[in-house]
């Protein structure tokens, strides 16, 4: 039995030869006069746990070797009920089930949580409260979503979105934009090692912090959401960037997670657009390289930095249809 630990919860999970899931990094302390470093998670593209090599063949019939992404099962339980199971990548898990129950409403943030439990054996995590919770009533009521595998969204939508009020002092350079897209790109990662795979990355200014990947991208954001919760990390200063399309399901999360920027280097739905000039959300999206589209709340954004001078994407790069100009799905 491992035993992890984050500010005031007790983690443990089981180890199946060697341990099927990565382990978090230390707990990051609040009060910090330093700005934290960049990338304090990062993906591991070499975790042979998260990645398989597949053997096949190409157009011409000769022998390749394709590197693809895990697609693992994980149950979900919360107090000894069983929520949903998941498709994920597998690394992470107790993040994924703390932020999943966060964005779903069914754990509110002074929720007091007492352990979180990841058996690989049987793919299931159990998060454990100090009180009952009232998540029955969440599961009665589910809304399929756009994202990718098909994310459900339990209860109302809208659940406390017209109560969050962001803050209108955030500001937005576009030299961050620039620099933490060029960062982001260049940085290895299991997209560029084996595609088929969404990120997000929780930002200050122009400094990635927490960079999360996954099969789908509400998951990687429910990962990133965990994450916060349980290392204390709160929502000032920061900002998000997904390379997945600004969807209402994301622009919901994000404004839940009282994040004030949203940056993606892919596009838009109209619905998405609404919410975000509903909740007075900042919507980047599009952004590769020397460009980008805003289309909310561009009154926090500060032209400091000329975009000629920005680099281009390199082709190695780029992301799928990135040179059509096209939405990542």
């Amino acid at each position: 039995m491992q035993f992890y630990w984050f500010p005031g919860v007790f983690c443990h999970r089981k180890s199946r030869r060697g341990g099927l899931f990565s382990v978090l990094g230390a707990p990051i302390v609040t009060g910090m006069k330093q700005p934290p470093p960049e990338f304090l998670v990062r993906p591991n593209p070499a975790d042979p746990r998260l990645v398989e090599r597949v053997q096949g063949t190409d157009q011409d019939g000769k022998p390749v070797e394709a590197a693809v992404p895990q697609e693992r099962p994980l149950t979900l339980f919360l107090n000894g009920r069983e929520i949903v199971t998941m498709m994920t990548v597998g690394d992470y898990p107790e993040c994924l089930a703390v932020g999943y129950l966060l964005n779903q409403n069914m754990l509110k943030p002074e929720d007091a949580i007492t352990g979180v439990d990841v058996d690989p054996e049987t793919d299931t995590v159990v998060v454990r409260t100090a009180q009952v919770t009232d998540f029955e009533d969440k599961l009665k009521k589910k809304t399929l979503t756009s994202g990718c595998a098909q994310g459900t969204v339990y209860g109302d939508l809208m659940e406390k979105f017209d109560q969050v009020r962001l803050p209108r002092d955030a500001m937005l350079k576009t030299s961050w934009i620039y620099a933490l897209s060029k960062k982001i790109n260049l940085t290895p990662s299991l997209y560029l090692e084996a595609g088929a795979i969404h990120g997000c990355v929780l930002c200050e200014e122009d400094r990635p912090l927490i960079y999360m990947e996954d099969v789908g991208r509400h998951n990687a954001i429910d990962k990133i959401a965990g994450y916060m919760h349980l290392n204390r990390i709160g929502p000032e200063g920061k900002i998000f960037y997904t390379t997945g399309r600004l969807t209402s399901e994301m622009v919901i999360k994000c404004v839940q997670m009282r994040v004030p920027i949203l940056i993606s280097r892919s596009g838009f739905t109209a619905s998405g657009v609404a919410l975000a000039r509903k909740a007075g959300l900042t919507l980047v999206g599009r952004a590769k390289g020397k460009r980008f589209v805003a289309l909310s709340g561009q009154e926090r954004i500060r032209y400091d930095a000329d975009p000629k001078q920005a680099d281009e994407e390199s082709p190695h790069h780029q992301r799928k249809s990135a040179r059509l100009e096209e939405d990542a799905a």
